[in-house]
C-alpha cells in the first residue's frame, strides 16, 4: 500500500496512527502543504477529492477520507467492536469529530500554523474558535469522566480519530487542557498503546 500524507495533519496521522498500531506496512508520500509532492499527487489524479490522506491499495485502488481509511485498516481488528451497538456508538464518535470537532479543534490548528492560513486568524474567529472549541472538548471530558475509553471498554477507532486533534489542542491549539484532565489520562493511555508512533514520527 502507499500511503499520500501531509506530515502535519491530524488527519493524515490517524492513518499512519493504525498502521503502526497494526503492524501493517505501507509507504509514506509525504505530501506537506504546498510541496511539490503535494502538486504532483494532485496533478496525478491519485488523490480523489484533492487532498490528502489517501490511501493506494496494493490493486490499484484508492481510498479518501481519513475515516473512511481508518474503517479499512481497522477491519478485521480489535478496534471495530464485534458488538453492532458499539460499532455503531463509534461511528457516532467518529462522525461527531468530523462534524463538530475537526471544524474547530483542526482549524484553530491551522490558522495558528500554516502561514497562508494567517490572513483568515482574525482575533475575533481565534476567540471564538476557542470558546467553541473548550465547549467541543467537554463533551469528550464528560464521556471520560467514568470510563478509559469513549465506546465499551476498549480503545477503538473512535479514540484514535479522536486523539489525532486533540493530543495537540493545548501545544498548536492553545486551547486550556488543564480543565480536562480525563481526556490527559486518556491521551496518556493512548501514548502507551504498543506500536503508537507520534505525530512527527
Amino acid at each position: 500500500m502507499k500511503l499520500y500524507s501531509m506530515p502535519s495533519s491530524g488527519n493524515s496521522y490517524k492513518a499512519r496512527l493504525l498502521l503502526a498500531l497494526t503492524g501493517r506496512a505501507a509507504e509514506i508520500v509525504d505530501c506537506e502543504q504546498g510541496s511539490e509532492a503535494l502538486a504532483r499527487a494532485r496533478a496525478g489524479r491519485v488523490l480523489p477529492y484533492g487532498k490528502v490522506p489517501a490511501l493506494v491499495l496494493d490493486d490499484g485502488r484508492v481510498l479518501a477520507e481519513s475515516d473512511a481509511i481508518l474503517w479499512y485498516l481497522g477491519e478485521g481488528t480489535a478496534f471495530i467492536p464485534a458488538d453492532a451497538v458499539k460499532r455503531a456508538q463509534m461511528l457516532g464518535w467518529m462522525f461527531w469529530e468530523q462534524y463538530s470537532h475537526e471544524p474547530v479543534i483542526a482549524v484553530r490548528q491551522a490558522l495558528l500554523s500554516y502561514p497562508d492560513r494567517a490572513a483568515e486568524a482574525t482575533p475575533a474567529r481565534l476567540a471564538d474558535l476557542l470558546e467553541r472549541g473548550h465547549a467541543v472538548l467537554r463533551v469528550i471530558e464528560d464521556r471520560l469522566a467514568d470510563a478509559d475509553w469513549l465506546v465499551g471498554g476498549r480503545v477503538s477507532l473512535a479514540d484514535l480519530c479522536l486523539y489525532a486533534y486533540t493530543h495537540t489542542a493545548g501545544t498548536r491549539g492553545g486551547y486550556d487542557m488543564a480543565r480536562f484532565p480525563g481526556i490527559g489520562a486518556w491521551l496518556d493511555r493512548v501514548r502507551s498503546l504498543p506500536g503508537y508512533v507520534g505525530l512527527s514520527s
